[in-house]
């Protein structure tokens, strides 16, 4: 019997087998946030040092404002990024702080500098690693002790997760991305689907996507439940890896590449959970409630809680409603938006920001819609300037801020206000998640730059 892409990516890491399905595991590579900086002060207080400083980097994101001539972040924030600078000094941990110009979203910035590759075991405090998955990685997010387990051993004890494979079947319509592919399949598996599972993402329109529009789908893997996400790598994953500055350099590419072609799962593996998920004829897609599983074709109806398959989901259609100020049997098109963010560690990269340029043409924001673009990383954000990208947002009427997870998270005293309607292209839209009171509807960027320059929810491919 052939064995899966997550298979092969979890015994190359296995060190010890601890128990029936447990393992101890070697990491490659930790992303280390401010948020769990206070694992440091664990190490002092045992008086263990960082085992491999070289595997850990540092990364400031989630706090720091986006705000331009940013100093730091809301004065809450200001123990983080103090306790982060501390103990990466300290213990010889590269930082991208604030004022390093590769600083970004970790599940940006890591991959774009070349820091992940194919076949490594990468671990964060962060839900959304599953993101390097898209390079053939095998990548979860961690909990505050196991980041300092992580930091005093570069190992990490784990259960190996059940396999479920989702495959997407048919063509994508034009105009289709990669966010829509996401929501379509939180459409099918529904939030908890995935539970217990590592997903891997599979299909020819899996192949004809880039790099960044796979990192956007393996991202979503948690909003399904799922720790890991992930694709096989292939030519594509080379092509956009080599040369740079992490990468494997010219004396050992071949090599790495040899290694890495081996990565992926062999005909006739088993799955525990196989799932299709047609896509002909599939529609721009949109929540409108407060799960990500709340999820429809962008002209289509809202859905009534009556029809939902059971008493559960029927009271939380209904809460949902009730919260998003929204009705059922009525359309989305045309309901009015307060703001739009562009952003997140879901579609912050060039790819997203070229999207929804395009998307805006000659329009500009609406009046009293609020619109914000936040590059995933300072070097997305160059890269954005250097083809004027910058300038077609700020002659439409956005705002063009620096790096940071921003309003997708609302943890560093960037809020949508109570009551507003916010399309977004974060992964998110918990009751509360971009601020108390806040309507979040998830979408793709260029369904967002519509929306802003409508001031309403509109069909991007009108």
């Amino acid at each position: 019997m052939g064995r899966t892409l997550l298979d092969k990516l979890w015994d190359r890491h296995v060190i010890e087998a601890l128990a029936p399905g447990v393992d101890l595991m070697n990491v490659d590579r930790h992303y280390l946030l401010e948020m769990r900086a206070g694992a440091f002060g664990v190490l002092e207080e045992r008086g263990l040092p960082v085992r491999d400083p070289d595997r850990t980097i540092g990364v400031v994101d989630h706090v720091v404002s986006s705000a331009p001539g940013r100093a730091g972040g809301a004065p809450w924030t200001a123990k983080h990024l103090a306790a982060m600078r501390t103990g990466c000094e300290r213990h010889g941990v590269v930082l991208l702080d604030i004022d390093h110009p590769d600083q970004g979203i970790a599940h940006v910035a890591g991959p774009e500098l070349g820091l992940t590759h194919p076949g490594m075991l990468v671990v964060c405090p962060d839900s959304h690693t599953s993101t390097h998955g898209a390079l053939g990685a095998l990548a979860w997010g961690i909990g505050f002790s196991e980041v300092a387990h992580v930091l005093a051993t570069s190992t990490i004890v784990q259960r190996k997760p059940r396999s479920m494979r989702i495959r997407f079947e048919g063509e994508a319509p034009a105009g289709i991305t990669a966010k829509d592919l996401a929501l379509a399949a939180l459409a099918v598996v529904g939030a908890g689907g995935g539970v217990g599972h590592a997903i891997e993402f599979a299909g020819p329109a899996i192949r004809a996507l880039g790099v960044e529009g796979r990192m956007t789908l393996c991202n979503m893997a948690v909003e399904l439940g799922a720790k890991i996400g992930m694709v096989a790598p292939d030519e594509t994953v080379f092509t956009w890896l080599q040369g740079r500055r992490h990468a494997p350099g010219s004396a050992y590419w071949n090599a790495a590449v040899k290694d890495w072609q081996a990565l992926r799962t062999d005909e006739g593996a088993v799955f525990d959970r196989d799932v299709a998920v047609g896509i002909a004829g599939l529609a721009p897609q949109i929540t409108w409630g407060t799960s990500p599983e709340h999820v429809m074709p962008v002209d289509g109806r809202i859905p009534d809680p009556a029809v939902a398959p059971d008493d559960t989901r029927r009271k939380a259609w209904a809460d949902a409603l009730n919260y998003m100020g929204l009705v059922a049997g009525e359309l989305l098109l045309g309901q009015k938006v307060d703001q739009v963010f562009i952003g997140s560690c879901t579609n912050a990269r060039l790819s997203d920001l070229r999207e929804a340029a395009f998307a805006l043409g000659d329009g500009r924001v609406a009046p009293g819609v609020t619109a914000w673009v936040v590059a995933g990383s300072q070097g997305v954000k160059r890269a954005a300037e250097a083809e004027g990208l910058d300038e077609v947002f700020r002659k439409a009427g956005f705002e063009w801020r620096e790096p940071g997870c921003s309003l997708c998270v609302g943890a560093n005293g960037e809020f949508v206000p109570s009551g507003a309607r916010c399309v977004s292209t974060s992964n998110r839209n918990f009751v509360g998640r971009q601020g108390p009171g806040a309507r979040t509807h998830l979408a793709s960027p260029a369904m967002a730059a519509r929306a802003a320059v409508s001031g309403a929810i509109v069909d991007p491919r009108s």
